[in-house]
């Protein structure tokens, strides 16, 4: 846990680096706690894996490195530094030591990661945490990131901090040439200055008690050198101590001289206890007024608190209103680059992440990108693509980047109505209006080929490249369309415009009939990817039309055969869902659109699962996507991954936005089923838990302007529904559903499937079996099952209502074992996957 910090000579400016004595790291104890929640902590603690990367976000800046410890550090929109590594030198030990090759473990919370180094003589804890909530200077100057270091040693040793100095400003702004260092001398100590060829900027960095290393003099011959801290570590004299890296970052020629920057190190340690305590109290308070899940699965109601955390941390402040966070779409380390990943505000991304938001109650996030977007509007309507941090330092508009794509401008719409049914905020709606209304006009007014549906003349629907040509209009944008109009409809009623909503239903009732004669395929029974006019239809099988199921509201007429095909190995993988069909002539499993997963992907085909009857397919993409949280970013959920082998792609952005985003969505709005209606104070739930499970409690579901507790449990054949506030009328889509004794009963089906679902080892092909579709009758269950061929799987199965006659003809059932039955099914020899109906009756 993080102790006080005692009084030091510390830190900053727009960015703190910074150590203290007596911070302690303890993995098992709880760092958060969870107020009313049976999960008491949240921490990924492991080995670290040298190749694999980490990250530390926050408002003003983030620290991104590998889990060997090297790390680049970022001043939003600056990068200061890159390469940080470690050395030691040890007396009497006449070998050097890379520390960072000692990398032994991780430690992962909330508001704070530790890498632990270990080597027989030395111990070295390096704790890293990016202020959420940071106080501001009298200069206007923000801490952007903490980086704390304590040593323990058998011997005396030397430990050699190098880095590159970059000072570069996030791309595409020009940035100068390489700054000059100047060593400043303090008695036995000193600072460096980072010049830069204005006397306007500069930086000062500084380890307190530590003598510069390689500073070759003017006389030397040009060569890149690493600037380098040098400092003696006693452990008789030294223990307990723990050690800085101090920054201080100046904008104005007042700031940058010499003084200036001298006082600015040592200004913020005062203030420094009151940053780490607000850091905790931070995520402690957002995980404590945030929606969380209490089910028998710990890992499950882990992933979905560190989606919400995960997502919380990209908030980043804007340059042209500090006081104003929006959602960046992700980050991952540059190296010599200058653009972390995708650190840039995005439409898209933030948008389809806002059903996250919505639901888990983070309304004031929602309001804040919704006016950043609507800030940065096109005169014409259309919703932004993505815009740099650094926007406002180059021509943004002329540049390819900020209209690229076509779809933020539909979601927009839909993020917003899902806003409204979930908050009945109509005040900030009426606040909104005239950009909610510019962005509907603009959508209505792009359809160039005169069917009714929005197409991409005015940027790419989804994909930003195609074989053989971009398409002309895709089922993706055209989905989005038919649930932007009827978002459009809600949102004109709620505005009083009851025209404009009359309108705005015609609409969507004419483009879902149109979708329904354009793209569907009868001969294949499965929806075109694009339609380009004049009849002409590209009948590639991808995932795309799954969008379809987004909002609840709309679902295509005939989904079951391309639901079957989604559910299976030609699709989805044992780690998620691939875009394209891997019997598709281009496809590519290491290319962006034509063969890789998406968690992105996944969680659409999750929705859509449980929305259109498929829910044990739907729970295994959704345990992929809560299982990534521990691959590779600890506590994030990367940006994408091969279609052939269970590994990410090199440039994958490992902390990414709308990825972490799609663990939360498929959780409550497809395992749960929930559906708001705040117009009717009704709260729409169609649950499909796992047949193992007996009891869940939903924590702090925003309604409105409160809060509702739900718990699900079974009693016999029903599921009981009860919620903490009376006053919120509960319903569900299920049939024989029915309030009794203020809960909600749901009729249970006589007999359940349980599916087991884990992610392969690293490297792994697709083994695991598929469940194709699940079919009920009033005596019978028929399931359509794949896997490869000669193999012997295993399902549970569960009687709700004893069945003593309960048999199945196609696999071996077993004596119960805790309430369910193995049931054994053999596959027969087949190259590849094959196909088996299992049918159970009784």
């Amino acid at each position: 846990m993080l102790k006080r910090i005692p009084s030091l000579s510390f830190i900053t400016g727009a960015f703190l680096v910074a150590s203290a004595a007596g911070f302690t790291q303890s993995s098992s104890t709880a760092f958060v706690s969870f107020s009313g929640s049976a999960q008491d902590n949240l921490l990924i603690s492991r080995p670290a894996i040298p190749q694999l990367p980490f990250s530390i976000v926050g408002p003003h800046g983030a620290l991104l490195g590998q889990q060997n410890g090297v790390y680049e550090l970022w001043n939003f929109p600056w990068k200061i530094l890159n390469q940080m590594r470690m050395s030691v030198e040890m007396q009497d030990y006449p070998v050097p030591i890379d520390v960072n090759q000692c990398a032994a473990d991780i430690d992962v919370e909330p508001d704070h990661t530790t890498i632990t180094y270990s080597h027989a003589n030395f111990t070295i804890r390096q704790t890293m945490l990016a202020p959420a909530q940071p106080s501001r200077e009298n200069d206007g100057s923000v801490p952007g990131v903490l980086v704390l270091y304590r040593f323990q040693a058998v011997r005396p040793m030397t430990i050699t901090f190098s880095f590159s100095p970059v000072m570069q400003r996030m791309w595409p702004a020009e940035s100068p040439d390489r700054p000059s260092p100047e060593w400043i001398s303090e008695g036995n100590s000193g600072f460096y200055i980072l010049h830069l060829a204005s006397a306007d900027q500069a930086a000062a960095l500084e380890v307190p008690g530590a003598t510069f290393g390689i500073l070759p003099p003017y006389q030397e011959r040009a060569a890149i050198w690493p600037l380098q801290f040098v400092l003696r570590f006693d452990p008789k004299t030294d223990r307990g101590k723990s050690y800085p890296l101090l920054f201080a970052w100046a904008d104005s020629a007042k700031a940058a001289t010499r003084d200036a920057l001298q006082g600015a190190l040592n200004r913020l340690n005062a203030e420094t206890n009151a940053i780490v305590d607000t850091n905790h109290d931070v995520y402690r308070n957002f995980l404590a007024s945030r929606t969380v899940i209490d089910t028998p699965d710990p890992d499950l109601n882990a992933a979905f608190s560190w989606a919400e955390t995960s997502i919380e941390q990209l908030r980043v402040a804007t340059a042209s209103d500090p006081s104003l966070q929006a959602l960046t779409a992700g980050f991952v380390a540059s190296a010599d680059a200058a653009r972390p990943g995708f650190g840039w505000f995005f439409g898209r991304d933030a948008l389809w992440s806002l059903y996250a938001v919505n639901s888990y109650g983070d309304f004031a996030t929602t309001r804040q990108e919704i006016r950043f977007l609507l800030d940065h509007q096109r005169a014409d309507g259309k919703i932004m693509h993505e815009r740099s941090q650094t926007a406002e330092l180059v021509d943004w508009d002329k540049l390819p980047y900020p209209w690229a794509s076509a779809d933020a401008t539909p979601l927009l719409l839909m993020a917003t109505d899902d806003y409204l049914k979930i908050s009945a905020d109509q005040q900030f709606v009426a606040s909104i209006w005239p950009g909610i209304e510019r962005a509907w006009n603009f959508e209505i007014a792009h359809d160039s080929d005169g069917d009714g549906i929005y197409d991409n003349t005015q940027g790419s629907g989804w994909v930003e490249s195609w074989i053989p040509a971009m398409p002309h209009q895709e089922i993706y944008l055209a989905a989005l369309d038919e649930q932007a109009s009827l978002a459009l409809a809600h949102l004109a009623r709620s505005a009083r415009r009851n025209d404009l909503a009359d309108q705005a239903q015609l609409r969507a009732q004419r483009i879902a009939m149109t979708i329904e004669s354009e793209y569907y395929q009868p001969d294949s029974r499965f929806y075109a990817f694009s339609w380009n006019g004049e009849g002409k239809v590209d009948t590639t099988a991808t995932i795309y039309p799954a969008v379809a199921w987004w909002d609840g509201d709309w679902s295509l007429s005939h989904p079951d055969n391309m639901l079957a095909r989604w559910s299976g190995s030609e699709f989805s993988t044992d780690w998620g869902l691939r875009d394209v069909s891997d019997t598709t002539s281009f496809y590519d499993p290491i290319s962006y659109h034509q063969g890789s997963v998406w968690p992105l992907f996944t969680g659409w085909a999750s929705v859509a699962e449980y929305r259109a009857g498929h829910p044990l397919s739907g729970y295994v993409h959704l345990m992929q996507n809560a299982n990534l949280t521990w691959m590779q970013d600890p506590g994030n959920v990367t940006e994408l991954l091969s279609g052939q082998f269970f590994q990410v792609f090199g440039r994958s952005t490992a902390h990414q936005l709308w990825s972490s985003a799609m663990v939360v969505s498929p959780v409550l709005r497809g395992m749960f089923g929930l559906e708001w209606n705040t117009d009717a104070h009704t709260l729409t739930i169609t649950p499909h838990l796992p047949a193992a499970w007996d009891t869940v409690t939903i924590r702090r579901l925003p309604f409105a302007t409160r809060n509702v507790d739900l718990t699900l449990r079974r009693t016999g054949s029903q599921l009981l529904v009860e919620s903490s506030d009376a006053s919120v009328h509960l319903a569900s889509r299920i049939t024989g559903a029915r309030l009794a004794a203020g809960a909600l009963s749901i009729p249970l089906p006589p007999v359940e499937v349980a599916i087991t679902e884990h992610l392969p080892e690293y490297g792994a092909e697709t083994t695991q079996m598929k469940v194709l579709s699940e079919n009920y009758s009033a005596h019978s269950l028929a399931l359509r099952l794949s896997a490869p061929g000669g193999t012997i799987q295993k399902l549970l199965i569960r009687e709700n209502v004893s069945q003593r006659n309960l048999v199945s003809k196609d696999a071996e059932l077993g004596a119960p074992v805790e309430g369910l039955r193995p049931l054994t099914i053999h596959f027969p020899q087949a190259d590849g996957y094959t196909e088996k109906e299992v049918t159970l009756t009784w």
